[in-house]
């Protein structure tokens, strides 16, 4: 069995992968992760095939996340998770009527998935305007123009500065 580090994941064979989720914090915030049951909340209503495609078919049980709050005031990185289950059906999708509903999804044939994130820490807010400054963080796909993405991954070198950045 690989060893592990509470925050930088597994150590061994088997090595961890690192993500940036962006959440909207009126949806879920950091500080609703943290007093979530479990302090697990399902990633549900991502409905983009390049980000539904990492969660599904690349993420781990044990990945790191950066918690990132987008669409407010000040947008950046503002704690960390954990995968802490893996893809399943996003139950969203046969809401009718709701914001996630897919009409084309059926339960046979599901469109969209998510996994389940776990939180591990609260950290000083780490913006993306700071981000920006950041010379190590030049290739994060987060900065990259035009970049959209409600999930990207996220270089091991580039975990480990910023956990370094933020005193973790």
């Amino acid at each position: 069995m690989a060893d592990t580090h509470p925050l930088l994941g597994r150590l061994g064979p088997t090595p961890v992968s690192y993500w940036l989720m962006k959440s909207e914090p009126d949806e879920c915030s950091i500080d609703d992760l943290a007093a979530a049951p479990r302090q697990t909340v399902p990633w549900f209503g991502v409905r983009n095939y390049q980000a539904r495609n990492f969660m599904r078919d690349q993420m781990k049980v044990g990945d790191g996340v950066l918690f990132y709050h987008s669409s407010c005031d000040e947008p950046g990185i503002a704690g960390l998770a954990e995968v802490s289950k893996l893809a399943y059906p996003d139950e969203t999708q046969f809401e009718a009527g709701g914001k996630y509903f897919d009409p084309k999804a059926t339960r046979e044939n599901p469109r969209w998935f998510n996994v389940e994130v776990r939180f591990k820490k609260k950290t000083p807010l780490l913006s993306i305007a700071e981000m920006r400054e950041l010379p190590r963080l030049a290739n994060m796909r987060i900065l990259a123009k035009g970049n959209r993405l409600s999930i990207t991954p996220v270089d091991p070198d580039e975990w480990k500065f910023i956990l370094a950045r933020l005193d973790v």
